[in-house]
């Protein structure tokens, strides 16, 4: 046990759920499912979500990429189950100074096929005025210039939901939530995580069904946009260029390790060993090792965004809510605990 952990726990510090680990099993391919059962679940816990609270409307940023594209999906499912119009969903698209054509394009592709209107509200204005009320030069591609992006746009969706009385979906996913790769205040917030349970790899799997053997076969033109976004790399588009995956190391990586640390009870050493074998011929053995160091690191670090991050729908066998039977850990563990 690492020095710092033990005086941790000397102090009273708590484990969390990684004093609830699993006994040791063999490494398994991570988080198995079918498509369609996954975004059945999903509709589902949308359509019993806005029942129960006796609402109508749903308020959705939507970037052209994988994640709100399947928000989007999810939400005109559940509309359906509901019986309700689609005018009820509001969309908007929030370019800014990294948004592509491709991406931009594909929003809109994708709700004119979904029969939604897309409202376009360039944030590049409001957030120069933002970075010189706070004395940011606005030029610099800090994390300040990234992360004020991104809170523009949730006060954007919250003032929208509040002037139709809906909700606004959050749209990350659970490799996200894990990771932490969000904005604290900003995308990590939402007032309920459609995709919150459902790891990256699957929600590309849960679009792609969605697009070529799902309701996308009666909506060739929303179909046809959302096998592009699938074929798009992972981008906030925060700064023109950014690939998420250039930093945190391959989506496919991080899901086999929060798969087989939180159900097969895998440590680093075990899940090093068993990435090598499961992507032998796919990732080098340094990009393995990068990817798990920064898998464990964030893993803890990262602690204090799920800590206080909207419920959602549980797809798998956990998730990280914060609510009753999520996995959590104290936002203020060591950071070397795993390592």
């Amino acid at each position: 046990m690492k020095k710092s952990l033990r005086q941790y726990l000397k102090e009273g510090g708590s484990l969390g759920s990684l004093g609830e680990r699993p006994a040791k099993r063999p490494a398994g391919e991570p988080f198995p499912c079918q498509a369609a059962a996954v975004y059945a679940r999903q509709v589902a816990g949308l359509a019993e979500r806005l029942r129960r609270i006796g609402v109508r409307d749903v308020t959705v940023g939507v970037s052209g990429g994988l994640d709100s594209t399947l928000a989007v999906l999810v939400a005109t499912g559940a509309f359906e189950t509901l019986g309700l119009a689609r005018e009820g969903i509001h969309v908007y698209t929030m370019p800014g100074f990294g948004t592509t054509k491709r991406t931009k394009g594909n929003a809109g592709k994708l709700c004119e096929g979904l029969g939604l209107k897309l409202e376009t509200i360039d944030i590049t204005r409001a957030c120069r005025q933002h970075f010189k009320d706070i004395g940011h030069d606005g030029k610099t591609p800090d994390v300040t210039f990234e992360n004020a992006q991104a809170r523009m746009r949730t006060l954007i969706l919250m003032d929208k939901a509040n002037m139709t009385g809906g909700i606004v979906l959050g749209t990350g996913d659970l490799s996200e939530i894990a990771l932490g790769w969000c904005t604290y205040n900003g995308d990590h917030m939402s007032m309920f995580g459609v995709n919150s349970g459902v790891p990256k790899t699957v929600v590309r799997k849960v679009c792609a069904w969605w697009a070529d053997e799902g309701p996308g076969l009666a909506s060739p033109v929303a179909a046809r946009a959302v096998r592009d976004i699938v074929a798009t790399p992972v981008s906030p588009e925060l700064v023109k260029g950014q690939v998420t995956e250039d930093t945190l190391g391959p989506y496919a990586l991080h899901d086999f390790f929060i798969w087989n640390f939180i159900v097969n009870g895998l440590g680093r050493r075990e899940l090093g060993a068993a990435a090598r074998r499961f992507f032998r011929g796919v990732y080098g053995k340094e990009l393995i090792a990068k990817t798990l160091e920064t898998f464990l690191v964030r893993l803890v670090t990262q602690a204090f965004k799920r800590n206080c991050a909207p419920d959602g729908i549980r797809v798998f066998p956990f998730d990280f809510s914060p609510g009753e039977g999520g996995w959590h850990i104290p936002s203020d563990m060591p950071r070397d605990t795993l390592l």
